[in-house]
C-alpha cells in the first residue's frame, strides 16, 4: 500500500513529508527494497502483540516504544500543484502522473487561510481553504478525465457494450485503479441504466469523480493549525464531511528533530514532551519548544501528523497488522528473534498472499500456513486478520 500527499504549494506539505520520514532510530530490513527519489519512509503506529502474548519482542523491521509498533510504510511526495495542473500548468500532469501509483492521498491544506490558490503567501484568513479542497479533486478528476477521454469518441462507439467497458478497464488499469471499482462507480455515479456510448462529457466526469472517491480516497490534513485563523476553518472543513485531521507539520518536525538531537524526549504521536534533564538549551529553543506545546499539543492534543498517517492507512486503506515468524511455538525467526516483523496489508489480504509478500518463493512454493497464536493450520486462502501471527510452510525456505 502506498500513500501520497498532495496539495498547492506552500501549505507546508514538504515539512509534512520531512517530519513523516524522520525518526531517531534506524531501521533495517524495510519490507521493500528500493526507494524512489520522491518515495520516503514514514511510520504508522499500533499497538504490539507481544504483552498479549507475554513476551519481550525482538523487532528487526519495524520498532517496538513503549509497547506501540512503529511500522515502516511508503509516503510518496509531489510538488505543488496550481490551478491547471491537470492541462499541464507547472508541470502538472507529470506530478498528478507521479502520484498515480498511490492508493490513497493526504491533501496538506493550509488551514490558515494564509496562502492564496496558487500557495502566495496573503493576509491570515483572507483565503478559504474550502476552494483549496474542491480544487485539488477537481483537478485529480480532470487529469483522469483527460485520460480517458482522449480515446473516447473511438472507444464509445464500439457497439459491443462488454467492449466499451473493457477498454475503460484498461485504461483505468494503467492509473493503479482495479477493475472492482468500475461497477460500484457506475452505480454510484447513477449512470448503470445509460449506455456507455451515449455518455456526454458530463457523465463522463461524474463517473470519473466517483471512480477516484472510490479508488484513490482522500483525507484533509488541516496544516498550520497553530495559526488563530485555523480553528474556525477545520470546524468548516468538517463540516463538509470529509475526513479532517489538525495539524502542524512544523510543529511535528521541530519535536522530532529536537529529539533527534538529544535535546528531548519525544514519541511521534504523542500529545506531550518532556526535557531532558542536564540539557541546555539556548533561548530560542526553549521559545519555540514552549510555542508547540501551549498552542499545538495543549489545544489539538497532538500534532496531527502521525495521527494522519495512521488514518490514512488503517481508516481509508483498511490495513491490518500481521506478524510473520518461523517458529509458532516461540513466535520467532530462525535466528531467535521474537515478533521480528510486522507488516501492514490491506483488508482481505489471504496467507498466500502475505506468502508472497514475505518472498516470491516463498509464495511460489506455498504449502499451507499456521496460526500461530491458536496453532491451528491454515489454507491459501485464509484472510487474514489483525493482529494475527502466522508461519508460512513452503516448499522454499526463508532467506
Amino acid at each position: 500500500m502506498l500513500v501520497g500527499l498532495i496539495g498547492k504549494p506552500n501549505t507546508g506539505k514538504s515539512s509534512f513529508f520531512n517530519a513523516a520520514t524522520l525518526l531517531d532510530v534506524p531501521v533495517a530490513n524495510y519490507p521493500f527494497t528500493t526507494i524512489e527519489p520522491n518515495v520516503g519512509v514514514a511510520y504508522v503506529m499500533k499497538k504490539c502483540i507481544h504483552q498479549e502474548l507475554g513476551l519481550m519482542d525482538n523487532p528487526k523491521n519495524s520498532l517496538c516504544v513503549h509497547g506501540i509498533r512503529y511500522i515502516p510504510v511508503k509516503l510518496v511526495d509531489v510538488a505543488g500543484l496550481i490551478p491547471d495542473a491537470s492541462k499541464g500548468m507547472g508541470l502538472g500532469n507529470k506530478f498528478l502522473d507521479e502520484l498515480r501509483r498511490a492508493d490513497a492521498l493526504i491533501h496538506v491544506v493550509d488551514a490558515s487561510g494564509s496562502t492564496d490558490k496558487e500557495g502566495r503567501v496573503v493576509e491570515p484568513g483572507s483565503h478559504d481553504p474550502i476552494e483549496d479542497v474542491l480544487f485539488i479533486e477537481k483537478e485529480y478528476d480532470a487529469w483522469i478525465f483527460g485520460i480517458l477521454k482522449k480515446d473516447w469518441d473511438k472507444v464509445s462507439h464500439v457497439p459491443d457494450q462488454t467492449k466499451v467497458r473493457e477498454a475503460i478497464i484498461e485504461k483505468l488499469a494503467g492509473l493503479e485503479i482495479g477493475a472492482a471499482s468500475f461497477g460500484e462507480a457506475v452505480r454510484r455515479s447513477g449512470l448503470s441504466q445509460k449506455k456507455m456510448q451515449e455518455w456526454n462529457d458530463d457523465d463522463l466526469f461524474l463517473f470519473v469523480s466517483e471512480i477516484r472517491k472510490i479508488s484513490k480516497p482522500i483525507l484533509i490534513a488541516a496544516n498550520k493549525c497553530d495559526l488563530v485563523t485555523a480553528k474556525p476553518n477545520i470546524e468548516r472543513l468538517r463540516q463538509t464531511g470529509r475526513i479532517v485531521i489538525p495539524t502542524s507539520a512544523a510543529a511535528e518536525l521541530l519535536l522530532r528533530r529536537a529529539s533527534q538531537k538529544g535535546l528531548i524526549e519525544y514519541i511521534p504521536g504523542s500529545s506531550t514532551f518532556s526535557f531532558r534533564q542536564g540539557v541546555q538549551l539556548n533561548a530560542e529553543q526553549e521559545r519555540a519548544l514552549r510555542f508547540v506545546d501551549e498552542k499545538v499539543l495543549k489545544v489539538w492534543g497532538n500534532t496531527g501528523v502521525q495521527q494522519a498517517l495512521n488514518e490514512a492507512y488503517f481508516t481509508l486503506l483498511g490495513g491490518v497488522v500481521v506478524y510473520p515468524v518461523e517458529d509458532e511455538n516461540k513466535f520467532t525467526d530462525k535466528n531467535g528473534n521474537v515478533l521480528p516483523d510486522a507488516y501492514i496489508v490491506p483488508r482481505g489480504t489471504t496467507a498466500k498472499d502475505l506468502a508472497f509478500k514475505i518472498h516470491t518463493e516463498l509464495g511460489q512454493g506455498f504449502l499451507y500456513a499456521i496460526d500461530a497464536k491458536r496453532k491451528q493450520r491454515l489454507g491459501a486462502d485464509h484472510v487474514i486478520q489483525d493482529g494475527d501471527v502466522i508461519k508460512i510452510v513452503s516448499t522454499a525456505r526463508r532467506a
